[in-house]
């Protein structure tokens, strides 16, 4: 049972997911590598015929090496497997690695679509589901909801090489209340202040396609460069 008084210091044990796989190695805390430039970005966008589309493009060729003869960009997505051959996601040949793009598309009610999503590795999950809940149990609106401030947990390791790992590391938007902050803190959490709307956070875009309403109302987070546009 999830104790909600008290958070975990570290990784959680592992579960019977039903594979019959033994569970992974336990990660040791380490740090991470200088950051690779930013690469990913997310669209989003719903047609006059109620068409929508929801993409997060993103394989960035930094890292990676040119075929030869061929000018082809192979895809350093390599590097979201593991080196360690004990792991379930071992890099080896014919596997293909746990991607971290996650574009998304609400359903609500078969008369709402919201299509939305973030560049942010590791962080786009956690803030997409912030800002979700912000829309459909805060009724915000689809703006208000990609600006309110968020968090994110490193309390798990990095799907990016060399899998970094912060047992109990949760990171704050200075927005949020310091009395929030000093709670969490006492539950267990290691907390740290982010600034005022950093991009670290993400960069959530969604549109609220209400055909209940007849209406389309966009949002544009306003921690990266990022724009709602409607014709």
């Amino acid at each position: 049972a999830m104790d909600m008084t008290r958070a975990l210091p570290e990784m959680p044990p592992p579960g019977d997911a039903g594979t019959g796989l033994a569970p992974p190695p336990k990660p040791a805390p380490t740090a991470e590598r200088p950051r690779a430039p930013l690469d990913t970005s997310y669209i989003c966008t719903v047609d006059g015929d109620g068409n929508v589309f929801s993409a997060t493009p993103s394989d960035g060729s930094y890292g990676g090496t040119v075929a030869a003869g061929l000018g082809i960009a192979v895809s350093s997505r390599g590097c979201q497997s593991w080196t360690d051959p004990d792991h379930p996601s071992a890099l080896a040949p014919g596997k293909r690695p746990r991607l971290t793009p996650n574009p998304a598309l609400a359903v609500i009610g078969g008369e709402r679509m919201v299509p939305f999503g973030t560049p942010g590795g590791d962080v786009q999950t956690q803030a997409m589901a912030q800002c979700l809940i912000n829309l459909t149990l805060h009724g915000m609106s689809a703006q208000e909801a990609v600006t309110a401030p968020r968090f994110a947990s490193y309390s798990f390791p990095s799907s990016f090489e060399p899998h970094a790992y912060h047992p109990g590391l949760l990171k704050l938007e200075g927005l949020i209340d310091r009395k929030i902050g000093d709670e969490l803190a006492g539950r267990g959490h290691t907390v740290e202040w982010w600034p005022d709307r950093i991009w670290l956070a993400g960069s959530v875009c969604m549109i609220d396609a209400d055909r209940r309403r007849g209406m389309l109302t966009g949002g544009a987070d306003p921690r990266r460069m990022a724009c709602a546009v409607g014709a």
